[in-house]
This record gives C-alpha cells, structure tokens and sequence, in this order.
C-alpha cells in the first residue's frame, strides 16, 4: 500500500523507483488510516545503507507501514552518519512515550563472534525484549537479532569454526504456519554468520514447547523458527538482502584481512543471480499481515 517517510527522507526516490509508494505524514493523515508502526532497531554496519533493504520488502505490503527508527543509548555507532541517526533515529524509551509499536524488527549486528554478555548494548537490549514480549504482538530478529531472541528465551548460540556464508536451500517445515505456511517447500536464503544454535538444542527445545520449528537448512541448521506464545519469531538468514550485499560483504572481509571466510557459495560473484528475493517478500509480508491481524484496535 505505502510507507510513511519525510520529505527528506535520503532513499525516498530508490523506494519509488521500486514501486514502493511513499507518503509524508500529512498525507498518511488526510488518507485516516491508522499505519502499522513497526520499530527498528537498526545496530547494522552503517545503519543509513542498510535501510533500503527492510523499507523495501516492508513496504511492498499491501497495509500501510509507518516505520520507526530506532537507536542505543549504549551504542556509539561509529560507522554510521551521526546527523543521519539525529535527525531520523529516536530511542525505544522516547517511542513508547510517544505511540509505542504494532511490531518491532531487531535487526543484525556484526557482533556474533563475542558472548552476548561481552556487547555492550546487552543490558539495554534484554530490558527492550521484557517490554516488547509484554506489549507488542510480534519482535522479529533477523541473523544477530535472531540469535539475541533465542538467548533471551535460554538457547545460546555456538560459535562456528568457519563463517556461515552464501545462498543456501532451505526446508520449510510447517505448512500450517501464518507466516512461512505458503513458503515453496524448498527455498533459498541468504546467511552470514559465524554463529548458530545446535541442531539437538534446538530439537530439545522444540520437544518442551518453548519454541516452534519452522525452517531448516543442512548447512545452517533451524534458521527460522518462534516462541512458544508466538511472540518472538527468529530469522537467522537474511531474507532482506540485496543482489550485492554478500559480495559487498565478502570484499570488505578480504580488505580486513580475515582468512577465516571463504566466498559466498551458490553466489557468483561476478555475475550474481537472486534467488531468494520471492521469499524476502512473501516472508515480511506475512509477517507484516500476522501483526495486523493480532493488533485489534487496527482499523
């Protein structure tokens, strides 16, 4: 349907460009539809850049989306332009204060190779998590967010020898789910990590009821799965990926110097194919559908 963004807003023309329909706040108001305010706690590598790849899929939704940027107090964010958070970012604090959420997405974080205990925005993170599975119909976690997810509800992660990197196959396990339920039995997702959760953790879990398994991959394992109350739903992957991003990625590695990655497989890198941009869709959107469903005063 469309998203609301400001006037100013730096990928407003992108978005258009990609047949998001953007609208400001006066006409979000004389359309009087109430939007879905969806919060995102964005901790990605230059937080600006990253924006595109959730307002995206967001945004092809057919409900109206009012997105809310979101930052630490306990972050730095040193890689990310400081007018940019100023001027379009607030703190979870001063959201609820405001209109609160419908939905709130916890994005990745280039910190899966330290103990949650050792980040430094943790302790703000888990009072954030108490408050959102209290008051907000879902928290979507996406790669470290996932993870963060899972840890709340006592799975921790492992960490990996070598990084969890390309395009891989993926098994949806639950055709009843309102979210994955119409995924293609078999589909393709985008992962980089040098984290993940057991097999057999997950599977224990799973057996007393504290989560539900919805998608699995040989490589990396349960990468989608839920909370026992439906809650907290955990993304692993990178669904929100562009074309590019892993080779992006994959370049920066290798001007850093890391020789503990590899090429992203199944990704060509001079010639690379989307494959899993039908599921990003049909993922988000979903999602997107569940929070407007379970969020009773929407009109």
């Amino acid at each position: 349907m469309s998203i609301i963004v400001p006037e100013d807003y730096h990928i407003r023309g992108v978005l258009q460009q990609r047949r998001v329909h953007c609208i400001s706040q006066a006409e979000a108001q004389r359309q009087d539809i109430r939007p879905l305010r969806i919060g995102i706690l964005n901790i990605m590598p230059k937080a600006e850049s990253y924006e595109y790849s959730l307002l995206f899929p967001l945004g092809r939704s057919i409900i109206q989306i009012e997105p809310v940027w979101l930052r630490f107090n306990a972050h730095s964010y040193t890689s990310s332009s400081r007018s940019h958070l100023k001027h379009f970012y607030i703190t979870f604090e001063q959201a609820v204060q405001s209109r609160g959420f419908d939905g709130l997405i916890i994005t990745g974080a280039p910190v899966e190779e330290l103990a949650f205990e050792e980040v430094s925005y943790w302790s703000e993170l888990t009072e954030i998590l108490a408050y959102a599975r209290k008051h907000i119909v879902s928290t979507l976690g996406i790669c470290w967010g996932g993870l963060a997810l899972a840890k709340y509800l006592g799975i921790d992660k492992v960490r990996y020898p070598r990084k969890l990197f390309g395009v891989f196959p993926t098994q949806n396990l639950d055709r009843t789910h309102r979210v994955t339920g119409e995924h293609d039995d078999i589909f393709w997702c985008p992962q980089s990590r040098h984290s993940g959760i057991c097999d057999e953790v997950m599977e224990e879990h799973a057996e007393s009821g504290s989560i539900r398994l919805l998608a699995h991959g040989e490589q990396g394992g349960y990468a989608i799965f839920e909370s026992g109350d439906g809650r907290f739903i955990m993304h692993l992957g990178h669904p929100e990926y562009q074309t590019e991003r892993l080779i992006d990625e994959y370049r920066r590695d290798v001007e850093m110097g890391r020789t503990d990655v590899a090429k992203p497989e199944n990704l060509d890198l001079e010639h690379p194919v989307n494959q899993w941009r039908s599921h990003g869709l049909e993922f988000f959107q979903q999602w997107v559908k569940q929070v407007y469903l379970d969020t009773p005063y929407v009109i």
